[in-house]
């Protein structure tokens, strides 16, 4: 395992992580976690004093309709495929308490 990441850290992590991990996969994954934080080293080399802070990477459009005002469907026509119905409502099981 490399230096900066040993066996216990990466049991550390497992545990934070709510994973149980076989010591078998302790040196693999500390070797995994290892590059992970070598390339972070990497990112932090950069120069980033021109870029400005943003909330995503990519630029992001709203591909959802507007919302406008129309007629809805009359309860007869809501209800038109219900397995089972009670007035102007859907009837569904009992899901709480008795099923009787």
């Amino acid at each position: 395992m490399e230096k900066h990441v040993n066996a216990d850290m990466v049991r550390h992590i497992a545990l934070l992580s709510r994973i149980e991990l076989p010591d078998d996969q302790l040196q693999p994954l500390g070797r995994r976690l290892a590059g992970i934080l070598e390339y972070f080293d990497k990112l932090q080399e950069l120069d980033t004093e021109a870029v400005e802070p943003m909330a995503h990477a990519v630029e992001l459009h709203n591909v959802l309709a507007d919302d406008r005002r129309q007629l809805s469907l009359s309860a007869d026509q809501a209800l038109a495929n219900a397995p089972a119905r009670a007035g102007d409502y859907f009837k569904v099981p009992k899901v709480i308490g008795d099923s009787q």
